[in-house]
């Protein structure tokens, strides 16, 4: 539990989770210099902390969301208290100027860097807040995020101002921003890491069936890291189409509550079959089937899978976090770049790429990939779910059954 001696020697105190974290009144916000007065207040918090949870509670149906938003607020809070030793509501634009600086080298790292980079449970003692340095896309998001927390507490009357609205005055920068994706022959690097993956014991077996479905399911179904680990295999389903064709699709339910039909081309199937039964399972999922799309593996994983085998009522296996489903990716796409490397110094800047590269690379990859073998962008954006559409549209399966025809024919992974 944070406790905040009365001190200048606030930087040797260690940051605590939120669910633990106990402020003296003279840091809790309130009497920040930047509170609301007269008795207009939209919410009943009488201190930052309080306030940072309303905001939160707003999220608490969306996991994904609420992750992301109590993060950033949880840094914040923290940084503000450990590091400035102010109230969150008295902090000014200066102070998220050096806020900034902060999130791109967390210091004294032992205090705010997990160590290894490793997640450890909240209310585990090596728990920290960072897991290291803060990409500048990474810092623009965090500060996005945290303008929607101040300018709520402002519209709620919990502030007077947003500090960081002057922020977003600054001029649009003119440097051309990185493509985030991999050309064909990267790509290619990358089947062929996964292709030679050992298979010698049955866990590297289990290892390589999951990472081949995993790179397949966020490759030819375009799905967000996220989406990959908060679905089930029972949202697979087969209709016929206008031409007595049968066609399976994913129902994904995706960012910000939005559903959408992803076309499960025969490539898809064959291998959502072949993954299925390196488990023991059925080919083919059945409706409701709530199995992760995604399995663990281990000996417990095993033996809960072989009890929902045995009994239609048993548990599923637990999902894999998206921080699990991440490691594995970028596990694939070191042992790729460290491949190229061993080839000499002309592959170096290429394996630097492979090297940075992210789970939602894989995603913008199968969208250009797409749009280069002539897929109608109409049709890529509807894969995607760039766009969400009309009520009209659910009705329109012609354009579905097109949509999953072209997919089909010109969106392929080729093992």
């Amino acid at each position: 539990m944070l406790k905040i001696p009365p001190s200048d020697s606030l930087v040797a105190l260690h940051p605590a989770a939120l669910e633990t974290l106990a402020i003296p009144a003279g840091l809790d916000g309130r009497a920040g210099t930047n509170r609301a007065t007269g008795g207009h207040a939209q919410i009943a918090a009488s201190n930052d902390l309080e306030a940072i949870r309303a905001w939160l509670a707003r999220s608490a149906d969306k996991p994904t969301t609420f992750e992301s938003y109590r993060k950033e607020a949880e840094r914040l809070l923290l940084w503000s208290l450990v590091q400035s030793g102010k109230p969150l509501s008295s902090l000014n634009h200066e102070d998220f100027v050096r806020y900034q600086r902060f999130l791109a080298d967390p210091q004294p790292a032992s205090m705010w860097v997990s160590a290894g980079g490793r997640k450890h449970p909240r209310g585990d003692t090596r728990w920290r807040p960072f897991y290291g340095p803060l990409s500048p896309a990474s810092t623009r998001q965090a500060m996005v995020i945290l303008n929607v927390l101040f300018s709520w507490l402002v519209q709620a009357g919990y502030l007077v101002g947003n500090p960081l609205a002057l922020s977003r005055q600054r001029a649009r920068q003119t440097a051309p921003r990185i493509t985030r994706y991999l050309e064909p022959g990267l790509w290619q690097e990358v089947k062929d890491t996964i292709a030679s993956m050992p298979q010698d014991t049955a866990r590297a077996r289990a290892h390589y069936h999951r990472v081949r479905w995993l790179f397949t399911l966020l490759y030819l179904g375009g799905l967000r890291i996220a989406e990959a680990g908060g679905n089930t295999m029972g949202q697979f389903f087969v209709r016929r189409d206008a031409d007595g064709t049968m066609r399976w699709w994913l129902t994904v339910h995706g960012k910000g509550d939005r559903e959408r039909l992803v076309p499960a081309t025969r490539e898809l199937m064959t291998e959502l079959t072949r993954y299925r039964q390196s488990f023991g399972m059925t080919a083919l999922p059945s409706p409701g089937d709530a199995t992760p799309l995604v399995l663990p593996i281990g000996r417990t994983s095993e033996a809960r899978t072989k009890l929902a085998r045995e009994r239609a009522d048993g548990p599923p296996p637990a999902p894999l976090t998206r921080a699990a489903l991440h490691a594995i990716v970028k596990e694939v796409f070191a042992s790729a770049a460290a491949r190229l490397r061993e080839r000499g110094e002309e592959f170096v800047s290429r394996a630097d790429l492979l090297q940075a590269a992210s789970a939602h690379w894989l995603r913008h990859t199968a969208g250009s990939h797409m749009a280069d073998q002539k897929v109608d962008l109409r049709l890529v954006r509807d894969n995607l779910g760039h766009a969400s559409l009309s009520t009209t549209s659910l009705y329109l399966h012609a354009d579905d059954d097109r949509r999953h025809e072209q997919t089909d024919q010109k969106h392929r992974i080729d093992w």
